[in-house]
Parts: C-alpha cells; sequence; structure tokens
C-alpha cells in the first residue's frame, strides 16, 4: 500500500510470485509502474483513506479494489489505511505488517513554521491498535521509536516541506517568506534546526 515510485518494493530481495501494489498520488502511478512491470508487479491506482485520525466508523473511502480474502501479507509504509478493509483482504492467518510516522512530527514543523495549531490529537501506535484490533484483526509485535531530522540551511526545509506537502497544509515559499527568513537567521546564529521524527510500526494477523 503506497508503494510511491515503487522504490522500496523494486528493492526488497524476494517478493512472492504474485505482488500487487496500490498508490494512491497520481503522479507516482507511472513513475512505479515502469519502475515495478518488469519485475511482475501489478500498479493499482486507488483512492486512498482518509488520516486514520480522522475517519469515522462508517468512513467512505479508501476502499481496496480486491476480492475479500485475496492476500496473504499486506505491507504498509506510511500511507493511511482504512482497518476494516485490510482485513477484507487478508486470508484467514495472513498478516498485516505497517510503519508509520506519528502525528506529532506534523506539530513541530507547524510549530517552526507558525503554522497554526492541528486540529485533532496525533497518530500513535495505540490509535493504531485500537482501529486494528475493532477490525477483527489481532496484534502481534509492535514498538515505537523516533529518529531526527536536521536541516542545516532553510533551503533545505523549505524543500523537505514542498516535497512532503502533508506536513504543513497549505505550504508556499511566498506564504513563509517572512517566517523563513527569520529561520535562516536563527540557523546562521544558531546552527542547524533538528526536529523530532516519532514513529511505530505493528504486525497483526487475521484469525
Amino acid at each position: 500500500m503506497g508503494t510511491g515510485g515503487g522504490e522500496w518494493l523494486a528493492a526488497l530481495p524476494f517478493r512472492p510470485s504474485h505482488t500487487v501494489a496500490t498508490e494512491a498520488w497520481a503522479p507516482n502511478v507511472p513513475v512505479a509502474r515502469e519502475r515495478l512491470a518488469p519485475l511482475g508487479i501489478h500498479v493499482v491506482q486507488v483512492e486512498g483513506a482518509p488520516d486514520n485520525m480522522l475517519q469515522t466508523f462508517d468512513q467512505d473511502g479508501g476502499d481496496l479494489p480486491f476480492e475479500t480474502g485475496s492476500f496473504d501479507l499486506v505491507v504498509n509504509r506510511h500511507e493511511s489505511f482504512l482497518a476494516a478493509e485490510v482485513a477484507r483482504v487478508l486470508r484467514p492467518g495472513g498478516s498485516f505488517i505497517t510503519q508509520q510516522l506519528g502525528d506529532s512530527v506534523f506539530r513541530e514543523f507547524s510549530e517552526l513554521l507558525r503554522a497554526g495549531p492541528q486540529l485533532h490529537d496525533p497518530w500513535c501506535l495505540a490509535q493504531a491498535v485500537d482501529q486494528i484490533e475493532k477490525a477483527g484483526l489481532s496484534v502481534m509485535r509492535s514498538a515505537e521509536g523516533r529518529e531526527e531530522v536536521t536541516f542545516a540551511d532553510v533551503g533545505a526545509l523549505a524543500w523537505y516541506i514542498k516535497m512532503v506537502p502533508w506536513t504543513v497544509p497549505g505550504f508556499t515559499i511566498a506564504r513563509y517568506r517572512a517566517r523563513l527568513g527569520e529561520l535562516h537567521e536563527r540557523i546562521e546564529t544558531n546552527g542547524p534546526i533538528t526536529l523530532p521524527l516519532p514513529g511505530f510500526y505493528l504486525e497483526a494477523v487475521s484469525v
């Protein structure tokens, strides 16, 4: 799920003979298809699931266009998901493995840019476990962790946010020029800016 340009999937040393990738962001789809088609991997464009922390019980959108019980394994890397849909497409005994970034990273960027507060609680392991278990899957193992990202100049910071636009929704250079100027002075005076990247992973099984 969320294969992007197919880089991670293409780099795996082993893949099952029947492997399918999904991608919701339209510009990535032809890139992924060009990279993965020679490996026998079909790329399916899908409608992305809403942010997990904004989902409701009867949530629309994010359906997976596959028959019930299609897969032994679903892998999700930094992609929102509907737990009920993941559970539906898994065969009995199948596994769901996901790696997620916690939403608190977006709070850090928003505070740094003075972009205003987030309107919902941060996405974290406890919420993911709750959604997955309510969908009928059993969580077998999980862990939380933290990395850091460092910006040595304000240009790198602006490029990162433009490349990951959901970090600060509505970000443009023009809109944040004054604040970027302040951060440039801060870096010149105090050195690089380091922000935390909290995350978690979990593995669940269809019972």
